[in-house]
């Protein structure tokens, strides 16, 4: 297990790149009581539209401006999202209850809904009894290297492709300018018949926030790499072509249950990652975060499209008669 010494939250920062800052990617613009509109979107270098991770914690907001800090979400990506245009966010109230309140999200762009989330929110029950998976014993932060290093060393390699290196020069200035700081963890093969995936990640540069805007940052970096396990766990290359190259990934649905307030985002968690199975073109990945003293505060799901570059028979067909 990391150790569980309590360090100075922000006594470590990436690189000092400008970057965007959190709060600043979270911000909304309230229209009406349940009605609000985005004031900053991010479309990632070569994605196929904004990221995701952002959408998610700009509902979060938007939903946690009704309520009291909420319990757990589940929400669909319907289409992708421009950045060169707001999305507006509106909040319906479906029930007030004693114990548990429940809220749908609709996210709309030019006019269709490319987002749905939907939350419950819970009045604490501290007194309950309560258990979680143990975190995996690896690396603290501080032993391991921000992913800003990793994309430079690859890019310094000998004889490293033109178009790869663009690639890798794309993530780089993604990695400089997110509000999101990473640091990958050796590979675990340990887990069975999948591959297990461990990052630290940390907002950057943040003040301390109370619980419900910890949980709308948390949203936003439980996005970050998450299908990815799905792809390495199928052994799919990033670059190339043939069964064996990624052509295609985008997220269905994702999910998040929350299971403590008591994290600082602006401290490092460990995001621990695996795949149990894909097929069809899709994949399913179960993330968990713990705080660095190894504390699990949330879980997350996501089902997406993973595709490898194969053709399907009428694909193929429709090819021959070329």
């Amino acid at each position: 297990m990391a150790s569980t010494s309590t360090p100075t939250a922000r006594s470590e920062s990436a690189p000092q790149y400008a970057h965007e800052q959190i709060a600043t990617a979270l911000e909304l613009e309230r229209l009406d009581i349940d009605l609000f509109r985005s004031k900053t979107l991010w479309h990632p270098s070569r994605a196929r539209g904004v990221f995701g991770g952002q959408v998610i914690s700009q509902a979060i907001v938007a939903a946690t401006n009704s309520v009291d800090p909420e319990y757990g979400l589940h929400c669909y990506f319907l289409a992708s999202a421009s950045a060169s245009k707001p999305i507006v966010y509106f909040v319906d109230r479906l029930r007030d209850g004693r114990s548990y309140l429940t809220r749908a999200v609709k996210a709309l762009q030019n006019g269709r809904v490319v987002f749905m989330m939907m939350c419950s929110f819970q009045k604490p029950e501290p007194w309950q009894p309560s258990r979680g998976w143990r975190m995996p014993s690896v690396p603290p932060p501080e032993a391991c290297r921000f992913e800003e290093e990793r994309y430079e060393e690859v890019m310094a390699r000998e004889g490293i492709h033109p178009k790869v290196k663009g690639v890798y020069n794309d993530w780089l200035n993604d990695r400089r300018g997110s509000p999101i700081a990473i640091k990958p963890v050796e590979k675990d093969m340990s887990l069975p018949n999948s591959l297990r995936l461990c990052y630290w990640m940390q907002a950057r540069n943040i003040p301390e926030y109370d619980a419900p805007f910890q949980k709308c940052i948390l949203g936003y970096l439980s996005d970050l790499h998450l299908l990815s396990a799905a792809t390495q766990a199928l052994g799919l290359q990033r670059f190339g072509k043939g069964p064996k190259a990624t052509a295609m990934t985008t997220t269905i649905d994702h999910s998040i249950c929350f299971y403590d307030d008591n994290f600082d985002c602006g401290d490092w968690l460990l995001y621990v990652m695996a795949s149990p199975a894909a097929g069809n073109g899709r994949g399913i990945v179960y993330g968990q975060l713990y705080t660095r003293q190894g504390k699990l505060v949330a879980i997350t799901t996501q089902e997406g499209v993973v595709r490898a570059d194969i053709r399907g028979p009428e694909e193929e067909a429709e090819k021959a008669k070329l």
